[in-house]
C-alpha cells in the first residue's frame, strides 16, 4: 500500500499520461481542456478511482462542496454540481452571516457539554436550542465571553437541579 502513496514534497510538471490516475484513491481534474479531463475521468473510472472533473458532473463520481471553516464549525454548501458559482456565493454569504465568532460559540458550548459529561450529567437535560435562540450568540459575537459562559453555566446548573 505504501508504494501507492505519492510523495507530497515532490512536484512534477508535465502533461497527464494515460494510467496516471490508477496510482491514487481520489483524483481531481480541472485542466479546462475537455479531452484531457475526459481522459483522466476514463482512466480513473477504469481503475475504480473516485474522480471529480471540475464543472463537469457527467465526468465526476463525486462533487466537492464549497466549504467555510471556523474552529470546529464547518459549513458546506452544494448545488449537486449544478452551479459551483452558486455554492461559493451561498457559502460566502453564510460565512458572513455566521461571522468569525461561530467557532468560538461552538467551543463555549462544547466546553460546557464536556464539563457536564465529566460530572456524570446527561447533556440532553439542557435546552441548547433555547440558548442559541437567546442572547448567547450575540454575546459571543460581541466578544463578551465571560457573560456568554455565565449564561451557559447557569443553564447547566439548572439542569443539575
Amino acid at each position: 500500500m505504501e508504494a501507492l502513496a505519492p510523495r507530497l514534497h515532490e512536484v512534477e510538471l508535465r502533461a497527464y499520461r494515460t494510467g496516471d490516475a490508477e496510482r491514487f484513491r481520489l483524483v481531481v481534474t480541472a485542466t479546462g481542456v475537455p479531452d484531457v479531463d475526459a481522459g483522466v475521468h476514463a482512466d480513473a473510472e477504469s481503475a475504480n478511482v473516485w474522480v471529480n472533473s471540475a464543472d463537469d458532473r457527467a465526468h465526476s463520481t463525486f462533487i466537492l462542496p464549497a466549504v467555510h471553516r471556523d474552529g470546529a464549525v464547518t459549513v458546506a454548501v452544494s448545488t449537486g454540481g449544478l452551479s459551483p458559482a452558486m455554492s461559493s456565493w451561498l457559502r460566502t454569504r453564510l460565512s458572513v452571516e455566521c461571522g468569525d465568532w461561530i467557532g468560538t460559540l461552538a467551543q463555549v458550548l462544547g466546553d460546557a457539554r464536556r464539563r457536564m459529561r465529566e460530572a456524570g450529567l446527561r447533556v440532553d437535560t439542557v435546552d441548547w436550542a433555547a440558548l442559541l435562540d437567546g442572547p448567547l450568540p450575540s454575546l459571543v459575537a460581541a466578544g463578551e465571553l465571560d457573560d456568554a459562559v455565565a449564561i451557559v453555566e447557569d443553564a447547566t446548573r439548572q439542569a443539575r437541579q
